[in-house]
């Protein structure tokens, strides 16, 4: 293995898990990975601190993929995304997400914070988010973000239940939910943008390495 930091792990007979140091070491190695990935490889999966990589063995023999796996390099920097276009859209680039910033929780995010609940809504919005990896239920995409400064703890307990739409925060993540569920997120608003939509290709709104910003909007 080539770079540092970086452990090849057997996954069944057709696929490596990358088991890597933190969640910066996905973000550089993720886009680099699907930027040139060879014939045989099937798909691509990030996570918070590793990469699972699927492959065809008959035309990429597991060798094969570990060698490239560990000889492609990472990009220099984690990727943050640039801000692009207007309305809420799945196309590649950046996804904009309207949001009424009344969630239950945002006075309480600002008093963690040690800040007011519109410093939070300017922070969220101001700030461009990437896709990191998705999780917990179909369509759900944990998002990270640069410089927003707005990493606040989970609720001590979890909400029995969170409507479809909420916007939240939770650690270094912000995230929306796809669909009514239990949650434990600081939740700072809604939107009613389509996270998971089955009959759409691809099927989830925010899929890894997608660019996303927050736009306010009236209640």
């Amino acid at each position: 293995m080539t770079n540092a930091g970086r452990r090849l792990l057997p996954s069944g007979d057709a696929a490596v898990l990358v088991d890597l140091d933190a969640l910066d070491d996905v973000l550089r190695l993720y886009p680099a990975l699907r930027a040139s990935p060879p014939a045989g490889v099937l798909d691509i999966v990030p996570g918070a601190r590793s990469i699972l990589v699927t492959c065809d063995s008959d035309v990429l023999p597991l060798a094969a993929l570990r060698a490239w796996l560990a000889g492609t390099p990472a990009a220099t920097a984690a990727r943050t995304g640039t801000a692009a276009g207007t309305g809420v859209t799945g196309s590649a680039g950046t996804v904009q997400i309207p949001v009424r910033y009344d969630g239950e929780d945002l006075d309480e995010v600002a008093r963690l914070l040690g800040t007011t609940p519109r410093d939070v809504v300017r922070r969220h919005t101001g700030a461009t988010w990437t896709v990191a990896f998705g999780g917990f239920a179909p369509g759900f995409g944990y998002l990270v973000s640069r410089g927003a400064a707005l990493a606040v703890p989970r609720r001590p307990s979890p909400r029995p239940l969170v409507p479809a739409g909420a916007v939240g925060l939770a650690g270094e993540f912000s995230g929306v939910y796809p669909r009514p569920s239990p949650g434990g997120w600081q939740l700072i608003g809604r939107t009613d943008a389509v996270l998971w939509d089955p009959d759409a290709e691809p099927a989830a709104l925010l899929v890894p390495g997608v660019s996303v910003r927050f736009r306010e909007v009236g209640s």
